[in-house]
């Protein structure tokens, strides 16, 4: 492979980033513009999609909307034009708790984002997608190895992981595809005390085989890479640091 292959590999291409205003999705976007894409990002939190332009050329665009409003989805990709890829990496706060604490109202409310704001968005954005075009959606770990008080995220990881594959299926030839990251250093646990956080951080770090938590970056690596494989779909990449084999 020439060394013009690997590089600007999404010059002239437009890449929309759904929850692309910090931590992984930013990343990302990050990566896909030092390719040479146009990104797209699309966030709740205007404020944080100011900051995020910053960090990105002035060809960047973003655009703030509630992920979770299916005719806020609708209107967006209405306007959007046709693009190349389409990013998901939009996430709230997990909700970890034991069965019998966890209200099923909350339960609903954790879908909400993570897998019908996902479905939603495929829905809309799949006739616009340009031909080699491709869906990259957001799973995790914890469908194939969930820890106590993780029933509800490995179920939303689960309902992402076959969603992936049957979306490959029924969109082809557009390819659909998903990463499956471990622990990471993200905006995700900011609702721990820094040094809860940090002590986590740490312990992880022990247990995991290549010595240390993830940052955004590595994952971002992995969404790059689902774009320009022009021969996969409906694989699952798991990016860990080993986490499910210890």
């Amino acid at each position: 492979m020439t060394a013009q292959a690997l590089t600007g590999f999404l010059t002239n291409k437009r890449v929309v980033v759904l929850g692309g205003s910090a931590g992984i999705g930013l990343a990302t976007a990050q990566a896909a513009a030092a390719e040479g894409a146009e990104v797209l990002l699309v966030s709740s939190n205007q404020a944080r999609i100011d900051t995020a332009l910053q960090t990105l050329p002035a060809s960047a665009q973003g655009h703030a909307l509630d992920l979770t409003d299916e005719a806020q989805l609708q209107g967006f990709f209405a306007q959007c034009g046709d693009f190349d890829h389409l990013i998901f990496t939009a996430g709230d706060a997990l909700l970890l708790a034991e069965l019998a604490t966890t209200e099923l109202a909350a339960v609903r409310r954790a879908f909400e984002l993570r897998y019908f704001g996902a479905l939603a968005a495929v829905k809309y954005a799949q006739p616009l997608l340009r031909p080699g075009g491709s869906v990259v959606l957001t799973t995790g770990i914890a469908s194939r190895r969930p820890s106590k008080g993780w029933a509800v995220g490995a179920s939303i990881c689960g309902a992402m992981d076959a969603l992936t594959r049957a979306l490959a299926v029924e969109l082809a030839p557009i390819r659909v595809n998903a990463v499956s990251p471990g622990i990471v250093k993200t905006d995700l646990w900011a609702s721990l005390p820094e040094s809860e956080r940090a002590a986590m951080y740490t312990h992880f770090a022990q247990q995991l085989p290549v010595g240390r938590v993830g940052e955004a970056t590595d994952i971002a690596q992995t969404y790059l890479y689902l774009l320009r494989q022009p021969f996969g779909t409906g694989q699952i990449i798991v990016v860990d640091g080993g986490g499910v084999l210890v």
